[in-house]
């Protein structure tokens, strides 16, 4: 029985080996699109998405909204397609750094709260991708097959 036992987990185990370049794409995927979304109904209210960052007391409102909007829409693009993958979390890691600091924080009162608020989880997500890179499936791996540079996927 345990002869049994240990067979079908390793052929399950196995399985899901085989599969594991499906976890990165798909969170890379929704996760980009989320952002590409949020992206683009901030490039197109950018006068509410300004008066929003007047209120927080953001300095330079207008050119601060523009950014983080084309921040999000450009980063969210480039992370659906696997493309300067590492490289677009860290405007990305930026831009949720600032939410947390000048925008949620006030709200916050404690580990609880920091732990659930969404703009820290979407910042561990961005440090995933900044460590993990984007999976086999991707175009950064294809350009650095091109280029031939050996990864690790």
């Amino acid at each position: 029985m345990r002869q049994f036992l240990a067979e079908k987990c390793s052929q399950v185990l196995s399985i899901l080996h085989a599969g594991r370049w499906l976890g990165p794409l798909v969170v890379r995927v929704v996760f980009g699109y989320f952002w590409l979304e949020t992206g683009i109904a901030k490039v197109h209210n950018l006068a509410g998405f300004t008066q929003r960052f007047m209120g927080w007391g953001i300095p330079f409102p207008a050119f601060s909204a523009a950014l983080s909007a084309w921040t999000e829409l450009l980063g969210g693009l480039l992370l659906m397609l696997g493309l300067f993958t590492r490289l677009v979390t860290i405007p990305m890691i930026i831009n949720m750094i600032v939410a947390v600091t000048l925008v949620v924080s006030s709200n916050l009162m404690g580990l609880d709260d920091y732990v659930e608020a969404d703009e820290v989880v979407y910042t561990l997500i961005f440090c995933w991708f900044l460590m993990a890179g984007p999976g086999k499936i991707s175009l950064d791996t294809l350009v650095a097959r091109w280029l031939g540079i050996r990864t690790r996927d």
